[in-house]
């Protein structure tokens, strides 16, 4: 395999970093260790010279000064090499001096003065010393003046582009008179917070002056319409095109979008209903509790515990969608407001994660189209970066994304001159729709450049099936860093770039970076929450866009508007400063018609989350997501009065505000640390802090934390705690990409996160396989706000596994990380009763993570039909009419509260079944074993191994994935519970056809209970008996037995005939017979 594009690995714990050039050169080249030559005058590092060589300062004994002892010495001192007493020649980029020779060779007078000067312990504060200023480490890096990206007025950036060293690139400075060139860099400064304001020369004007700059922006907008009218001659009444205008600054003014409440005659009548099914449950229990059937005293008391648990299930189930809403945004008030055209745009930016760990698993092809309709998304391309984590480290991905990337540069303006829908090659080409279709010229036949972008990507694959001994190596011969999993450095890779990469018609490309944390042994790496913690820092040291959205590898960007529609929520001013992320619902593609083994979960996303919307939110479910970056740090909300008010389970148990000192002193405490968030873009400052001047900063200087609270929570990279304070994105204030780069490389050590808060307070939580429970559970605590966005276009597509193995390890993987929440300290139902968490939405949290130990009482459930069968007894005695019509009463409620949940949500009565199915298949099944295998690894230690769901491509024919039949044990106990009810009700008809007409009435009660747990596993049923209606031996051996065991021990024992009746039986037929 080959490489074909630059790369930098390295392991910050080894001294290590290392550029893989680019192919045409002759193999890696080892930039510096970090503990590289040292000055012999300051004990610094040498560092590298314009060239990208070692700077040596004197050519005629090479002794080791570095640059800016050189420049010292030649301005201040002697102007002579300290061993040899040789008079320093002027060097490229170096300022003169009295005394230097006219040598044409370096006599460059434009750039003699664009080596940085200034104060260099200042900027080795923040970054990596040594690096060269000009080191091309690819093409994304290179800057071009004519190709400099546009800033606001305001001083903010507008790209997440590494900047140039520009006057508008300053964290702060004081206004300087004069004229500055803007094309000229200059020094860049740099602003320490553990620091006084005055050290640095800036004064209450200068904050002053910013404050009056940031009310400016916020009439901005309005300013820019109707400054054009005041001279009296447009139209105000808004009848003609003035007005028009005015209508737009009305627009402008309106919120980005609203609540749409569920039609109260359906949302009332749905919560009467529900109350009334409270009120029969009650009625109904108080007769199954004093009404025991004492000849089957076992089975009544079984059912009635597992009907407690069931009506305690669906409280935990119900109640949380008692407040169902729709949100509705507006895309144009969003362009109106942050998306003028022939304006800088000033949407915020965005970096979209995608995670993959296995490309046999996870083809690459799929990959690369969800990569694709990343890059042509309808948003800034300087506002968008995308970044792929290979948790794997295969070199198959890091080919197959260098192949998308180039396709990229032709498949990106396609979709833009042509405003296709989705974006995805794969799914757009499949729904065979002409896009030319009225075009007089058409511009190439796209569809044939895809299909040769697949076949090289499949040969990809193909030739990734068997892996070399020696392992891979790259173009140029260099083994690749990649080929022990396990034990591997670093590597990112920048493919495309703001200023680097261009499409086939000159316009720039999104950002595309491959990320490859570094793995040692005896870390623990934590999976897919590590992977996505290492690329929260990556990404904040080279883009630091202000918001995240994840993908998982197979959901691809069905709405090229979808950050847009995240956007309407996260930029909202009334929404965004408490809203911790956008949650999209998962809609799938290939999936059977039917939908066997209800993967589209239609129930859950349209319904439950619908509910959870209407009290504090969604919760996360790990992909389709777009987070606030500061919430992921694990800072406060800017709450409001109301919301600062504790709520009612914490009121309840610690009392008034007023009685206890200490809940009064952490409310003041909470409410000031939220009230102190800051409103601009500058880092760490807020507003009121900058109207006081010096004496606000020394008040909000007394909140943070010193230095080393800071290393101690973000870990020891100075400029990613710097970033962490940017509100509003961008990257800390330095000009040099290869500095960036290596600290980058630092972040996605293995060890950077020893003996830090990340995985415990900050970014994605440790603790559990379903990161993505605990993480927004942790965000909701704090008192953040989650969306819920449903577009009228579904926003992401992916795939999903709909053979039943798949499908159950699947369910399984799941309930297992519910099973590690349940029995960690971080369970909702003892965790955080002293934030911000509403009620409803802490016994949602509580119903997501106790649903698995329903299984237990479900599969003695089901098995109860048939022991009723076999033994002739029943759990419910003969009933009165009274009894009776509480029985009647109780289906009738359970099926109208569903009937008008449908009604409300808009789901379809199959989808509803469909769910009703497969809460029986999983419960009886994966919910089974996750219970056992949690408890065997919270209690015992014995971990479980984590097994990545493929995803494959339909290639042999429609569906045919449906069919496949993989042996897992999971499949054991429902098929043992279906064979148990076939013979109870074969035995019960047949006793029945013995015993005359009048058994045939008490056989219909069992025989239902029968029917309805062989109705709810039927699918099951059919993906046992696959497309040739085969079933391996394992499965029939397994359950035979099981189930031949269970009958003669049942009959064996024989519980319900009591010790009287058999000596009565036996004494009917004595020796003598």
């Amino acid at each position: 395999m080959a490489a074909n594009a630059g790369m930098v690995a390295g392991s910050h714990k080894r001294n290590e970093f290392v550029m893989i050039r680019q192919g045409g050169e002759a193999g890696p080249k080892l930039l510096k260790k970090f503990d590289g030559q040292e000055c012999q005058i300051c004990s610094d590092t040498v560092g590298l010279s314009d060239t990208g060589d070692l700077f040596v300062a004197c050519n005629e004994c090479a002794f080791p000064v570095c640059r800016a002892c050189y420049e010292y010495e030649r301005k201040e001192g002697n102007k002579s090499c300290p061993q040899c007493k040789t008079r320093y020649k002027r060097h490229k980029g170096s300022p003169r001096v009295d005394g230097d020779d006219e040598e044409d060779d370096v006599d460059d007078l434009d750039n003699e003065f664009n080596y940085r000067q200034g104060n260099v312990k200042a900027a080795h504060t923040w970054q990596l010393q040594g690096q060269p200023e000009d080191v091309d480490l690819s093409s994304s890096f290179r800057h071009e003046p004519q190709h400099r990206i546009p800033y606001l007025t305001s001083g903010q950036q507008v790209s997440g582009e590494v900047p140039d060293a520009t006057p508008d690139r300053h964290s702060i400075r004081s206004p300087s008179s004069g004229y500055l060139d803007p094309s000229l860099p200059v020094p860049v400064r740099i602003v320490d917070p553990s620091k006084d304001l005055n050290s640095y020369g800036l004064s209450t004007v200068d904050w002053k002056e910013r404050v009056d700059g940031w009310k400016l922006k916020q009439d901005k907008t309005i300013m820019h319409v109707t400054n054009k009218y005041n001279d009296g001659k447009g139209d105000m009444e808004g009848t003609g095109s003035n007005g028009e205008d005015l209508q737009m600054v009305d627009d402008a003014r309106q919120p980005l979008s609203r609540i749409v409440p569920i039609p109260s005659n359906q949302l009332n009548l749905y919560r009467v209903v529900i109350i009334l099914r409270l009120i029969i449950l009650c009625f109904f229990f108080q007769y199954r509790v004093t009404h025991p059937v004492h000849d089957a005293y076992p089975l009544w008391l079984t059912s009635v515990i597992c009907e407690i648990w069931f009506a305690l299930s669906w409280l935990l189930d119900q109640f949380p969608k008692w407040y169902p809403i729709n949100r509705e945004t507006y895309l144009d008030r969003l362009a109106l407001r942050n998306d003028r055209e022939g304006e800088p745009s000033q949407l915020a930016p965005v970096d979209v994660f995608v995670s993959t760990v296995d490309p046999l698993k996870e083809p690459p092809l799929i990959t690369a189209n969800t990569v694709l309709s990343i890059l042509a998304v309808d948003y800034p391309v300087d506002k968008v970066s995308c970044y792929v984590s290979d948790d794997g480290s295969a070199m198959l991905t890091f080919e197959a994304l260098s192949e998308t990337a180039e396709f990229a540069r032709k498949w990106v303006p396609f979709c833009k001159k042509h405003n296709i829908e989705p974006r995805a090659p794969e799914f757009y080409f499949a729904q065979k729709i002409d896009y030319l279709k009225d075009k007089i010229q058409p511009s190439f036949v796209k569809e044939r450049q895809y299909e040769e972008f697949k076949v090289r990507i499949n040969a990809l694959v193909a030739k990734a099936q068997k892996t070399p001994e020696e392992g891979w190596t790259m173009q140029d011969g260099t083994p690749w860093p990649g080929n022990n999993p396990r034990d591997h450095p670093g590597m990112i890779q920048v493919f495309l770039g703001h200023s680097g990469g261009l499409d086939t018609d000159g316009n720039e490309l999104p950002r595309l970076v491959y990320v490859s944390r570094e793995k040692r042994p005896g870390f623990q790496h934590h999976k897919k929450a590590g992977a996505m913690n290492a690329l929260i820092r990556v990404s904040a040291v080279l883009t630091n866009g202000a918001y995240l959205l994840n993908v998982d590898c197979d959901h691809y960007f069905n709405n090229s508007k979808a950050l847009r529609e995240a956007m309407c929520f996260m930029m909202d001013p009334a929404l965004g400063k408490k809203t911790c992320y956008v949650q999209f619902p998962q809609r799938f593609d290939g999936i059977d018609l039917h939908d066997r083994y209800a993967n589209r979960n239609i129930v859950f996303f349209d319904i439950n989350l619908k509910g959870l919307d209407g009290i504090q939110g969604p919760v996360y479910v790990g992909t389709g997501c777009c987070f606030n970056r500061q919430a992921l740090y694990g800072y406060d909300p800017v709450l409001t009065e109301a919301d600062l008010e504790p709520n009612i389970v914490f009121k309840s148990c610690c009392g008034s505000r007023k009685k206890r000192k200490g809940g009064n002193k952490s409310y003041i405490d909470n409410k000031k640390r939220a009230m102190m968030r800051s409103e601009s873009s500058v880092p760490i400052f807020n507003m009121e802090d900058m109207e006081e001047g010096i004496e606000g900063y020394e008040d909000e200087r007394s909140l943070l934390m010193s230095q080393r609270s800071l290393e101690k929570r973000f870990g020891q990279s100075p400029i990613f705690i710097a970033s962490t304070f940017m509100e509003q994105g961008g990257i800390p204030p330095s000009t040099d990409p290869a500095s960036l780069l290596k600290e980058a490389i630092h972040v996605i050590s293995c060890g950077y996160e020893d003996k830090t808060e990340w995985g415990k307070e900050i970014g994605w939580i440790y603790g559990s396989v379903t990161e993505d429970i605990l993480t927004g559970f942790k965000m909701h605590a704090r008192g953040w706000i989650s969306i819920y966005c449903m577009p009228p276009r579904p926003a992401f597509k992916g795939s999903a596994p709909i053979n039943l193995s798949d499908r159950l390890n699947q369910v399984l993987r799941w309930a297992l990380g519910s099973i590690e929440i349940l029995l960690s300290r971080h369970c909702p139902i003892w965790y955080g009763y002293n934030g911000r968490l509403k009620l409803l939405e802490r016994v949602a949290y509580i119903n997501t993570i106790v649903y698995p130990i329903t299984s237990i009482p479900l599969i003695a459930y089901c098995v109860l039909p048939a022991i009723c069968l076999l033994t002739g007894k029943f759990i419910i005695p003969e009933i009165s009419n009274y009894a009776g019509m509480w029985f009647i009463l109780l289906f009738i409620s359970i099926f109208a509260t569903g009937i008008l949940e449908l009604r409300w949500s808009g789901v379809g009565i199959e989808d509803w079944w469909r769910n009703e199915q497969f809460w029986v298949i999983g419960g009886t099944s994966a919910h089974l074993f996750a219970v056992f295998q949690g408890l065997l690894k919270v209690l015992a230690g014995i971990d479980t191994s984590f097994t990545v769901t493929s995803k494959s491509s339909d290639d042999d024919g429609d569906f045919a994935e449906l069919y496949v039949f993989k042996w897992t044990s999971l499949l054991i106990p429902p098929t043992t519970v279906l064979v148990i009810n076939m013979v109870g009700i074969v035995a019960g008809v047949s006793y029945a056809v013995n015993s005359g007409y009048q058994s045939w009435g008490p056989l219909f009660g069992r025989l239902f209970f029968a029917f309805w747990v062989i109705a709810h596993l039927y699918p099951f049923l059919k993906g046992l008996m696959g497309r040739q209606n085969r079933t391996p031996t394992i499965v029939i051996v397994w359950s035979i037995l099981l189930a031949s065991i269970f009958s003669l021990l049942w009959v064996h024992i024989d519980p319900f005939t009591s010790p009287t009746q058999k000596a009565a039986v036996m004494g009917q037929c004595g020796v003598n017979c």
